[in-house]
């Protein structure tokens, strides 16, 4: 995901409803992310659809990778060998 350009990226929800067509089509082009605000403080951010896909991926990857370190940790894991063995009986058929 692109960083958020502060000059451009940051608008009242009041003129995202005025302008909402024009600044989704921003979104999609500059797959920048937008902020939008309500009362002066931030609200909600709006992410390109392929944007927001990478972003889940990525979680998604990193979530296993921690379940992977805490099973590793925890002794739950099989060596190399232990692989081997159980590959080659399974296929060895």
């Amino acid at each position: 995901m692109r960083q958020i350009d502060l000059e451009n990226d940051i608008k009242p929800l009041s003129e995202f409803r005025a302008n909402a067509a024009n600044i989704v089509k921003q979104i999609k082009e500059t797959k920048r992310p937008l902020v939008l605000t309500q009362h002066g403080k931030s609200s909600a951010v709006l992410v390109d659809v392929a944007e927001y896909q990478a972003i889940i991926d990525k979680l998604e990857l990193l979530q296993e990778v921690h379940a992977a370190e805490r099973q590793i940790a925890e002794g739950k894991y099989f060596t190399e060998n232990q692989v081997k063995k159980r590959l080659i009986a399974k296929y060895k058929k």
